[in-house]
């Protein structure tokens, strides 16, 4: 597939929340010389119909403070604006897109702060005032690790409107018994509720990926969903998913020398298989391990 779709009407005015008279993206673009970089996964998303589709997918954004991963040049930054966000936290780490979201920021005094980091390593203590939302077109080489980072971190969330490969997104979603279902499910699931908003077709970036993408919405859970100790259970998930053929009396063997013993203390049946088991009885499991 090939082609983008860059918006090519008005981007601001007095209907979208922004000062009339920003530059056209591509436009931007052109100025600043910037061309999407594989080294770090840049795929830019322009058309502000499908971006403000994106920024409304957590709900109202008006006073709220939103961490954006991966600006890029400000397609989505320009959407989150619009979209009535009080503040736009923009994490970006290539200098050329930084110099065209500096234009950006001097049209909205106060509402756009930019940081310079790499959001792997990046601190958001102290960036987010709580709650903040995250709102990003991730790239895809990262976006797994910084979604297990963020789980340690959802305190500073109400909730985290992503785009992922689909291939990801799916198994981020998915439900015991299928082939999707795995160690990103229970993890994930475990602490939040996670829910698939819609696909982005490939020609909707520049350059075009040659996977299509899907965003969801991540709503962080008052509580864990089943007590569990995280490393007890992130043991247990990695056992049994790391030889999802096996059954579970064959695949925990390598992390208890008795798996049929943990695994009746659980109320599990030995010849169940990872993809059988629920979330809440990966937490039965943990806390089994743990005792034994």
């Amino acid at each position: 597939m090939t082609g983008t779709h860059i918006d090519a009407g008005p981007p601001s005015g007095p209907q979208t929340g922004l000062p009339p008279g920003l530059p056209p993206l591509r436009e931007v673009l052109e100025r600043h010389q910037i061309r999407a970089s594989k080294a770090l996964g840049q795929n830019f998303l322009l058309d502000l119909n499908l971006t403000r589709k994106i920024a409304r997918a957590g709900g109202p954004l008006h006073g709220q403070t939103v961490l954006e991963i991966g600006a890029g040049p400000g397609g989505l930054t320009r959407a989150l604006l619009a979209e009535g966000a009080g503040h736009v936290i923009a994490v970006e780490r290539d200098r050329r897109c930084l110099a065209a979201l500096e234009e950006l920021a001097a049209v909205v005094p106060g509402r756009l702060s930019l940081v310079e980091a790499d959001a792997l390593t990046l601190d958001e203590y102290g960036l987010v005032p709580r709650p903040g939302r995250i709102i990003a077109n991730l790239p895809y080489n990262i976006s797994t690790p910084l979604l297990f980072k963020w789980l340690d971190r959802l305190a500073l969330f109400d909730r985290l409107i992503l785009m992922f490969q689909k291939e990801v997104a799916q198994r981020i979603t998915a439900c015991p018994g299928g082939k999707a279902y795995g160690r990103l499910s229970v993890m994930v699931q475990w602490r939040c509720q996670a829910a698939a908003q819609f696909d982005v077709p490939p020609r909707a970036f520049t350059p075009a990926p040659k996977v299509t993408s899907t965003v969801i919405a991540l709503t962080p859970r008052p509580a864990p969903l089943a007590p569990a100790r995280a490393a007890a259970l992130e043991a247990v998930v990695a056992a049994a998913f790391g030889q999802r053929r096996k059954m579970l009396r064959g695949s925990l063997k390598q992390i208890s020398p008795d798996p049929a013993r943990l695994l009746a203390a659980a109320g599990l049946a030995p010849t169940l298989r990872a993809e059988n088991l629920s979330v809440e009885q990966f937490c039965a499991l943990a806390r089994a391990l743990e005792a034994a």
